[in-house]
């Protein structure tokens, strides 16, 4: 860790606890962010206010080691993408489980990672704002040790990015990967090779940006099979090849070939293990995010993990915690938590258990059917044993869209302990 990300998290530990933290101890006001987390309250039984977020400690560091194995494993650099959490103690944990950089969407999230001194960030779109340009290029001259690659994915965008970093006299070429659109239809990227050397060579003619290398996200392959997105990912090999073999990539020190979402890393694994001998060494980046806390709908049906077992399996860390505060028939129950606190734009939450006096059993005979503002709606069978005051303890879906919904995340150990808070940027 660098001498300026030990003071920037130290400042996030330094935070005073207030009212714009929801769920944590209202007794906790004009603590310290470490003072608080130094008194290892109990989750259930420390004053915390229902609905409140957790993630499993055991959970989050056995994810963390996971990737970070699977990733040396395959001979694969690793920049997990930084949009899932945007929580710069997150991105250092990573970083200090191996990974290269981090991967972000937006200039925001560039510049957030940047306060806390991420010294390598992949940029995983065309970046044509100019006054983030203006921002980057000073970034990057003020600091020979950042580094920084960037998508181009047209001649106009090459064109726009030149013009502002002409203007804002950058000393540093930004470098770029040719992003290769995963279809007709996709999302963003260029939809033929021709199209790709046109970018290229547009690249080639401006002085104020590097070719390194191509890249590209199998995860938008129309149809997505595992036959589909393997052929995709060897279009992107061979687009790097002939970009290498047509002396695109002279003067650099290693060529960059990226891929890699949360749904697909396995057979980017396989298809870059394949890549042949090139000019120079190959720096293959894997980008996947939502490993770090996983989750107990989508990627819990997508992770490749399903598919090879023998290289692990990713847990869920997560889990929203709520309150039973109606119980209007015996097939009905509302809980205190809804759409301001839960992911819902992939899967409704999965009520899994429940607490009472002390006592944890599973959510038998509880579904989660509906979400209002502030509300979660169940359904209850006979057998399910629930009353007003409970606890029920909901598991979500996807990890991007439960991390923005709260700025500071208990970190729980199994019995409860809270043994640090998690702060967001979004």
């Amino acid at each position: 860790m660098t001498a300026d990300t030990a003071q920037s998290l130290a400042r996030l530990a330094a935070e005073r606890v207030d009212h714009r933290f929801k769920g944590l101890p209202p007794d906790a006001d004009g603590l310290t962010v470490a003072e608080l987390a130094g008194q290892r309250r109990n989750l259930f039984t420390g004053g915390f206010a229902t609905p409140v977020l957790a993630l499993s400690a055991e959970r989050l560091e056995h994810n963390l080691k996971l990737m970070e194995t699977y990733a040396a494993r395959h001979g694969l650099a690793f920049a997990p993408h930084g949009k899932t959490s945007m929580a710069p103690q997150l991105f250092q944990r990573q970083i200090e489980h191996g990974a290269w950089g981090i991967t972000l969407a937006v200039p925001h999230q560039v510049r957030v990672a940047r306060a806390f001194g991420t010294r390598r960030v992949f940029l995983a779109n065309e970046l044509v704002d100019a006054a983030a340009l203006r921002w980057i290029a000073a970034e990057l001259d003020a600091d020979p040790d950042f580094a920084l690659i960037c998508y181009v994915d047209s001649v106009r965008g090459v064109e726009l990015m030149d013009a502002a970093l002409r203007d804002a006299d950058a000393t540093r070429p930004v470098d770029v990967v040719v992003e290769l659109a995963a279809g007709e239809g996709a999302r963003t990227g260029v939809r033929t090779e021709t199209e790709c050397a046109a970018v290229a060579d547009a690249v080639a003619g401006t002085r104020t940006l590097r070719l390194v290398g191509v890249a590209g996200y199998e995860g938008e392959v129309p149809k997505a099979d595992t036959e589909r997105v393997t052929a995709w990912l060897r279009r992107l090999v061979a687009l790097a090849a002939d970009f290498d073999k047509a002396g695109r990539f002279a003067g650099l020190d290693e060529i960059v070939v990226s891929a890699g979402g949360s749904a697909w890393f396995d057979a980017v694994a396989e298809v870059f293990a394949e890549i042949p001998e090139l000019s120079l060494p190959v720096l293959k980046l894997l980008r996947s995010g939502a490993y770090v806390s996983h989750d107990d709908g989508h990627y819990r049906k997508l992770t490749p993990f399903n598919r090879v077992p023998e290289e692990g399996a990713l847990e869920p860390a997560f889990r929203l915690w709520t309150q039973v505060v109606s119980r209007t028939s015996g097939e009905q129950a509302f809980v205190n938590a809804g759409k301001r606190d839960a992911a819902y734009d992939l899967d409704l939450p999965f009520a899994q258990v429940i607490r009472r006096d002390g006592a944890e059993r599973p959510a038998t005979g509880v579904s989660v059917t509906a979400l209002s503002d502030q509300h979660a709606w169940l359904a209850t069978t006979p057998e399910a044993d629930l009353e007003v005051g409970d606890w029920v303890g909901l598991g979500l879906s996807h990890p991007c869209t439960s991390f923005d919904k709260w700025q500071l995340i208990p970190v729980a150990e199994a019995d409860g302990t809270v043994v640090d808070y998690v702060r967001t940027f979004f």
